[in-house]
């Protein structure tokens, strides 16, 4: 590729080579899903997916066993062992409501999910609501707004590629830039420079904008902001960068002291408090977050009537998962875990308070939240551009600090220790 040859748009990254892998054209499988995703990992640097479940507010589903370990092993041994960059569309449900956190694959660790904005710096129409997107590119929005140029079948051009679909293959583009003028990058280093420096300027406008307990200001529509490839590619420049620390995990489990089961019905909620010290004195020690899972086990008789929120020891207040108005389901939720970004580079010592929610006011639903697990990634040491104190993003934004408020209930508590 050249620029501006002349084809469609100018592009992005001109030295890249880009190819096709295709499954999406008959029976998918979990075989074939790790096969594409783990297709010439020694070669490809980048894997851009603009596809998942159905996005029909409804869905509840992630990989397959097969998928998930291609998924793990991509990111920690693709790349010659610094891992491929998976950039993926967070999902267009947001006309019915739907949540990217009830997509298993937008929301692993080792996808980089990426959100649309519209021209005029707003969310979407299709836009949905999550807290383990990462990062927003330029995409469709409403009717009047302009959409993206791309290539297109036999050898012509479209001015109407939408949707995360659409922003999914541009971050895929700013990434490329950026691998080319650092190569010895990880995947990890990766979600660092976009959470360190996308822009939240041209999307002030929004509501939903909070600053978490190491200056990091987040939105459940957009992550960390607008990708801005001149401010990525800078930041991540050899002369500049230094890899991040090596990742460590911590897991804090429920066990018979804690007073699980907790019943649930509708106006009332219940709730978890998860007491850690990050692992602490041990060689999996934390002390600078970077993905949160809550993996939990919970029966309810209208699954969709759920709200899950969280509260990090910093005071940082998350909503995991909102509800879903179409999701009529009583299968409940089967060791789901809900993946947050929004405490990158909090110390996750101390207690979390976790916290399950039905709102609706007359309701006859109920439930059991059964079991409950906090998994913690993130390093012992400070990332190198975290060692001078917490950052500030660019705009000023004031501190979340209140926990989870209910209308009515009264909730249990229990500390789960570690």
């Amino acid at each position: 590729m050249v620029a501006n040859n002349g084809n469609c748009g100018v592009g992005i990254a001109f030295n890249s080579k880009i190819g096709g892998v295709r499954m999406l054209d008959g029976k998918v499988t979990d075989s074939l899903e790790a096969r594409a995703l783990s297709f010439n990992m020694s070669h490809v640097d980048i894997y851009s997916a603009s596809w998942g479940p159905n996005d029909d507010g409804v869905t509840v589903e992630g990989p397959g066993t097969l998928a998930a370990k291609a998924l793990e092993k991509g990111a920690t041994h693709g790349r010659n062992g610094k891992g491929v960059i998976y950039a993926w569309a967070s999902g267009n449900g947001g006309r019915m409501q739907d949540s990217c956190n009830c997509d298993g694959y937008t929301s692993s660790i080792y996808t980089l999910s990426v959100s649309s904005v519209s021209e005029h710096g707003q969310v979407p129409w299709y836009g949905e609501l999550c807290s383990s997107t990462v990062a927003s590119t330029y995409s469709s929005g409403n009717g009047a707004d302009h959409q993206v140029v791309s290539a297109d079948l036999h050898n012509r051009c479209t001015t109407r590629h939408t949707g995360t679909s659409a922003a999914a293959p541009m971050a895929a583009g700013i990434f490329a830039l950026l691998l080319e003028a650092n190569p010895d990058l990880t995947w990890r280093d990766v979600q660092h420079l976009a959470a360190l420096t996308s822009k939240i300027g041209p999307l002030r406008s929004n509501d939903g904008w909070y600053k978490n307990g190491a200056g990091f200001c987040v939105n459940l529509a957009f992550g960390f902001g607008l990708l801005d490839a001149n401010e990525l590619v800078t930041a991540g420049h050899p002369s500049k960068w230094v890899n991040v620390p090596e990742q460590k995990k911590c897991e804090i489990s429920a066990d018979s002291r804690t007073n699980l089961p907790q019943a649930l019905t509708s106006g009332n909620f219940a709730e978890v408090l998860v007491e850690t010290n990050g692992c602490e004195g041990q060689g999996n020690e934390i002390k600078f977050l970077e993905h949160v899972q809550f993996v939990f086990d919970m029966s309810y008789s209208k699954r969709g009537a759920i709200r899950v929120t969280v509260v990090s020891p910093s005071g940082t207040e998350t909503t995991l998962m909102p509800t879903r108005q179409w999701d009529k389901s009583t299968d409940g939720f089967k060791h789901w875990p809900l993946m947050s970004v929004h405490n990158w580079g909090e110390n996750p010592k101390g207690v979390w308070r976790f916290r399950v929610h039905d709102d609706t006011e007359g309701g006859k639903e109920e439930g059991h939240l059964k079991d409950l697990k906090l998994v913690l990634h993130g390093t012992k040491e400070a990332p190198h551009y975290l060692r001078n104190g917490p950052i500030q993003c660019d705009v000023e934004i004031e501190a979340t600090k209140s926990g989870p408020t209910s209308r009515n209930g009264t909730g249990k508590q229990q500390a789960l220790g570690n």
